[in-house]
């Protein structure tokens, strides 16, 4: 039997759990509740097949209807809204709590690009990832005109380069001013990928403080929450960018002597530490041979990782919870069970309690630490459960542009869920992606298709995983194993003029795999009901 400390736990988590983690997603009480997203970037020479990677977790209560909007073009004179509120809205017609806050000049044509809440990737093969970071409150101007979510939207809609979207994005910033908090953009193209990292520019006209730093080519940088950037080579313009009064501004707020070297995240953060669990983590599981370690100020800002990296090994950092390591905040709940083996014989064996996991709600790891203080040692996992979506994106050069970019994407807890691929050259998603199931349950919303599924799973899930993580992997197996010759077969329609049904194709694929996907996890909904709704 199990350890008599650990008996009620199966009994108080059952129906618990289901309310905790379904009904209350994010928990502002939590103190991992401002560690939201996690970013990867993946230089061409230091991938497996010399593509580019970008990658993005949405983690927090943002929307999660997304779709690909088309591409429009403007008469001259006519100008864009930019607005306030988008993130959270529950349609894409939804308009409540929107705020128009101001316009600027349209732009003769723009490119289609993937409108999720925070905008990701257009038909060029441009594409972004985000990251909250910490830093100076005081910093936030609310009178400048941008939120960050909108100058991606801006970007993508007019650029083709990661340079020309930094670029872009300074000259707005400066013109029109930035008002939302301290915020990074892992911005690739098929050649490059680069680090951008921007804050308010305190009282008075709203501008920006903004540095941008290339990844080597040879090399993979994280973005995690926390700024990054360190020393500024004010000299080196293939590597860095900056805002144009950046040294002078930090001056005269008083974050900056002028003398000492300018080190980006310590003017932004007042000097707090520049990494934690997640980018150590990255970084050190990468590049061994470094012999990384948690007691530093700073970590490499990149690493060239011993081995190259393909887009699956970055799919699988984004499963992670760190099981089997020293970082497991799991490996002091053992309990002992009795079993009786096949010759009959009663055998005792330590495991892991299966009414706990890395996936366990707030209430449960303080039950927990009340019953056994120290049973649990937070820490923050890449995969967690207040996840919204997740994508990982791959851009190659030597495709045609429809093709090249491809997103792997997923709903909610990306250690759950399977994911499926969008295209650049995708014409529209399923139509239940049009939906938000953030405000409430609903059946329309596809991320609930995976959701329910994810979190019935966590009532026990030492049983469950032996369940929904074969079948996991199962999926993204035929996915890899399908899309060469989606994409050869893609690849020939363009060569013959039919760019059309190229990106039909595509699209076609993409509607196809997600539904086996959200049909899979319906499906084994009802398993789960039927191994735990009797409490057992």
């Amino acid at each position: 039997m199990y350890s008599k400390k650990l008996l009620l736990i199966p009994v108080l988590c059952l129906f618990g759990a289901l309310t905790a983690q379904v009904y209350n997603l994010v928990d502002p009480n939590d103190p991992g509740y401002a560690e939201s997203c996690t970013a990867i970037m993946v230089g061409k020479a230091a991938s497996t097949d010399g593509s580019v990677i970008t990658t993005h977790s949405c983690d927090g209560f943002f929307r999660t209807w997304l779709r690909f909007e088309p591409a429009k073009t403007y008469k001259p004179g006519e100008l864009e809204p930019v607005y306030w509120g988008l993130l959270r809205n529950e349609e894409p017609h939804d308009m409540r709590n929107v705020e128009k806050k101001g316009e600027i000049p349209a732009p003769a044509q723009t490119y289609a690009f993937m409108n999720v809440a925070y905008p990701c990737m257009n038909e060029m093969q441009l594409a972004i990832g985000e990251t909250t970071t910490t830093g100076r409150r005081e910093l936030v101007n609310t009178q400048g005109l941008f939120l960050i979510e909108e100058l991606q939207r801006i970007v993508l809609q007019r650029c083709t380069t990661a340079r020309e979207a930094i670029q872009l994005m300074g000259k707005l910033v400066a013109q029109y001013g930035y008002g939302d908090a301290g915020e990074c953009l892992t911005i690739a193209d098929p050649h490059e990928v680069w680090h951008f990292e921007i804050y308010g520019s305190g009282p008075g006209k709203p501008s920006a403080l903004w540095v941008a730093q290339r990844i080597p080519d040879d090399h993979v940088g994280v973005s995690a929450n926390i700024p990054r950037i360190g020393k500024v080579d004010f000299n080196d313009s293939k590597n860095f960018m900056y805002s144009a009064d950046l040294r002078e501004r930090s001056q005269k707020l008083g974050y900056w002597d002028g003398k000492e070297p300018y080190v980006f995240w310590k003017v932004v953060s007042a000097g707090a530490k520049a990494y934690a669990i997640r980018e150590f983590f990255i970084l050190s599981t990468l590049a061994p041979s470094l012999n990384l370690n948690m007691d530093g100020e700073e970590l490499p800002f990149s690493v060239k990782p011993d081995k190259k990296v393909s887009v699956r090994d970055v799919i699988a950092f984004y499963r992670q919870t760190y099981e089997g390591t020293p970082y497991d905040q799991m490996q002091n709940l053992k309990v002992t069970q009795t079993v009786r083996s096949r010759d009959g014989n009663e055998v005792t064996e330590t495991i892991t309690s299966p009414a706990t996991s890395n996936y366990m709600s707030n209430d449960m790891r303080n039950l927990l630490n009340a019953i056994n203080p120290g049973a649990v040692e937070r820490q923050r996992t890449i995969a967690i459960v207040g996840c919204s979506y997740s994508q990982v994106i791959q851009l190659r050069s030597w495709l045609p542009n429809e093709i090249g970019g491809v997103a792997y994407f997923s709903f909610d807890n990306p250690g759950q869920s399977p994911r499926f691929p969008i295209y650049t050259g995708t014409l529209s998603l399923p139509e239940r992606f049009n939906v938000c199931g953030q405000h409430r349950y609903r059946s329309d919303a596809a991320i609930w298709s995976f959701r329910e599924t994810n979190r019935i799973a966590t009532v026990n899930w030492a049983r469950s995983r032996t369940i929904m993580e074969p079948e996991q992997m199962r999926l993204e197996e035929k996915l890899f194993a399908e899309i060469p010759a989606l994409e050869a077969r893609a690849q020939a329609l363009i060569n013959e003029g039919k760019t059309q049904d190229a990106k039909q194709l595509l699209t076609t694929y993409t509607h196809d795999f997600a539904s086996i996907c959200m049909l899979k996890w319906e499906e084994m909904k009802t398993t789960f009901w039927t191994m735990f709704a009797r409490g057992f």
